[in-house]
């Protein structure tokens, strides 16, 4: 008596079964979600916008600080950002310095610049050293490096506007600048300041993302630095998260 053969299904109850888990992660991630406060929905929108995937401070390469510097407080009201908003930041001081050190001409071996994460931020200390300055000594009239550099800046910050406001401050060394013609290390750090205001705005960052432009003289020496090191000859560049009404 011959035998029945029975009907074999194949594996497409593999693909069934896939389909349901596949429904099920969404399921929990579309619950998950709603369950946030509008600050993490609003960073996971940015996420998507900028197609950043997230990363952690250590895997970006920025160079390392001791310690992250204070916070102004008159600085405007900002709303501390996510990780993913941080993540933005990072990526964008990540592609400015290896743009910068990509440069043939640049042969220093100390980096032009610095960065710290700061509670709702990011700073960017560019060093106006006597090796490579950025400006004409005694002026604010930009070197050939330092207009490459600043453009630079311009250039990637232009590429996310309205997603953080920028704050520009002067500083000098003491007795880095004599007091000439009424004009002296205020003056001096103030106008350089300014005159990356105008650099940046020349390169297309939005006139309305600039919230501060301020010169501080000698009087903000690095931390652990003499005063009269030039690495305190600096511009820095205050990257801040801007919340939804300052948009």
């Amino acid at each position: 008596m011959a035998l029945k053969k029975h009907a074999h299904h194949g594996g497409s109850w593999k693909v069934a079964y896939a389909d349901f888990v596949t429904a099920m992660m969404a399921l929990f991630l579309v619950l998950w979600l709603t369950s946030q406060d509008q600050a993490v929905k609003d960073a996971v929108a940015k996420s998507f916008r900028h197609k950043f995937s997230a990363m952690t401070a250590g895997s970006m390469g920025l160079m390392p600080t001791k310690k992250a510097l204070a916070t102004r407080q008159n600085g405007g009201n900002f709303d501390s950002p996510a990780a993913m908003e941080l993540d933005v930041l990072r990526r964008i001081a990540q592609d400015i310095i290896r743009t910068i050190q990509s440069n043939p001409d640049d042969k220093m071996t100390d980096a032009p610049m610095k960065v710290d994460i700061v509670p709702d931020g990011l700073r960017l200390s560019l060093f106006d050293r006597n090796q490579k300055p950025l400006f004409e000594r005694d002026s604010s009239t930009l070197t050939p490096y330092g207009d490459f550099v600043f453009s630079t800046l311009a250039w990637h910050l232009g590429r996310f506007t309205n997603d953080f406001g920028v704050e520009l401050e002067g500083h000098t060394e003491s007795g880095g600048a004599p007091s000439k013609d009424g004009v002296d290390s205020w003056d001096i750090s103030t106008s350089r300041a300014n005159e990356a205001r105008r650099k940046l705005v020349r390169h297309d960052v939005p006139p309305e993302q600039i919230r501060m432009v301020a010169g501080f003289g000698d009087t903000e020496p690095l931390p652990g630095m003499r005063k009269e090191d030039e690495r305190n000859r600096r511009v820095t560049v205050l990257l801040r998260m801007r919340n939804e009404k300052q948009k």
